[in-house]
């Protein structure tokens, strides 16, 4: 079985989120969705806020939203260095939406004083986040 798996590291500043075996994982990387499998080329890239979805050794998946953050993929292990890392479970809807709101007031705002790079990337987690409640529902349902 340990062909056919690589270990996987997700840790954000305050915590290890995730260490073990896994078969897969699919992340967002800052060209895209990367599908990441044992046996990968070697890859550093950033990571952009979204989910990343593993499949462990036991073929069991888990949903952890990412903030943004580094990929870094070796031959035996897979490390995420995320700014902010958060099981999907542990994701507050409502906190979501205020958030998202409250970016999409920033940018439509008419003056001078908005940092429209800010406000977009608030708007981006925000949009991750309830990305990654979504799919989580879909998936008890």
């Amino acid at each position: 079985m340990a062909l056919f798996t690589v270990n996987l590291n997700v840790v954000s500043a305050e915590e290890s989120i995730f260490s073990g075996s896994i078969k897969s994982l699919q992340i967002t990387g800052c060209e895209g969705e990367l599908g990441i499998m044992p046996g990968h080329a070697p890859l550093l890239t950033s990571l952009k806020p979204g989910m990343a979805r593993i499949v462990n050794e036991h073929d069991d998946e888990e949903v952890i939203y990412i903030s943004g953050g580094m990929l870094e993929v070796q031959p035996n292990s897979v490390t995420v260095l995320a700014d902010v890392a958060t099981r999907a479970n542990d994701l507050d809807e409502q906190a979501a939406l205020e958030a998202k709101q409250r970016a999409e007031d920033h940018i439509n705002k008419h003056g001078g004083d908005v940092d429209f790079a800010e406000a977009a990337a608030e708007l981006a987690r925000a949009i991750a986040q309830l990305r990654v409640i979504q799919v989580t529902k879909k998936k008890i349902n």
